[in-house]
């Protein structure tokens, strides 16, 4: 690969990516792209302003930047996405629709695009979900999900585009707050004991789903786009780091900080959780471009802790 696309560079997973891909690949080679800057932006001349809902405009930046792999990321995420599902489905599906398309126009090597656990649905097994099992979402974010799946195969099938995806589970990032999303309790919560001692939570004590902590996240991504494609057996895979409960998370953070207090007030957003799995199976990702994460909950749970408590004062 000689030179990437970051299109949605300035969200959760893009503010870690980015720099990820520079330390790979070299910081000229990565060009990042999103409708607002960064707030860390480094190299001026390396980000563009981008509404990924303007393809000629990505095509502009293919061609002219020489690009051969996109990792498009931008996306209304789940709860967000309930508040204003129309606006939900034209981000996340012309989007992705203007990235293959100029993928198919310009015979890009690679389109790396991230699904989620929100594909799946109520009728999903709840437990060590297997890769390829009922999806039937109830989240106007988990119909886009499975839509551009199914889109992202359906370009591989008839044009010979190389599109690959992960079903991410949630994301826990020290760099960059996250953006509207059914696991953000599992970011602010640790904001808010560094900062508070306390916090109250939008979802049930008992409430468990599958996790990642960012550098997982962002090795998944890196990993599937450096996989052989001969090895690939399709084109969407599980992957996860951890699965725990709001409770179990809390506990961890008190072995931390002693004096942090935790109260439950569920939301809308419990719903959605409920919906989603409890833990899901990765394996045929782990036999076919031998993924596998770094972090478990108490490692993850250190890490934050240290990281965040130097980056607030």
């Amino acid at each position: 690969m000689k030179r990437s696309l970051v299109i949605g560079s300035a969200g959760q997973i893009g503010s870690d990516l980015v720099p990820a891909l520079r330390d790979k690949y070299g910081i000229k080679n990565v060009i990042e792209a999103d409708v607002r800057a960064p707030t860390n932006l480094r190299e001026k001349d390396l980000f563009l302003n981008l509404d990924a809902l303007n393809r000629d405009a990505i095509s502009d930046i293919v061609q002219d930047r020489e690009i051969d792999t996109i990792y498009h990321l931008a996306s209304i995420l789940s709860a967000t996405g309930e508040k204003t599902p129309q606006m939900a489905w034209n981000l996340n599906m012309n989007s992705l629709l203007n990235v293959l398309e100029v993928g198919r126009m310009h015979n890009l090597e690679r389109i790396i695009w991230p699904s989620s656990i929100a594909a799946f649905g109520p009728t999903t097994p709840k437990k060590n979900t297997p890769n390829d099992t009922v999806l039937r979402p109830n989240t106007m974010y988990g119909v886009t999900k499975v839509s551009g799946e199914l889109l992202i195969e359906y370009y591989f099938t008839k044009y010979g585009l190389d599109t690959r995806s992960v079903r991410l589970p949630g994301i826990i990032s020290s760099e960059t707050l996250p953006g509207g999303g059914t696991t953000d309790y599992a970011v602010e919560i640790f904001y808010e004991a560094i900062k508070h001692k306390k916090y109250t939570c939008f979802v049930k004590e008992g409430t468990m789903l599958p996790m990642m902590y960012m550098p997982d996240c962002v090795k998944a991504l890196i990993d599937l786009a450096e996989a052989d494609n001969s090895k690939l057996k399709r084109r969407v895979y599980n992957v996860t780091g951890m699965s725990f409960t709001a409770g179990e998370l809390a506990a961890e953070i008190r072995r931390h900080s002693k004096d942090f207090k935790i109260e439950y007030k569920p939301d809308f957003r419990q719903g959605i959780a409920d919906s989603w799995p409890q833990s899901v199976d990765d394996s045929l990702a782990r036999k076919e471009w031998n993924w596998s994460p770094t972090y478990g909950l108490q490692t993850m749970t250190a890490d934050m802790i240290k990281t965040l408590s130097r980056k607030l004062k």
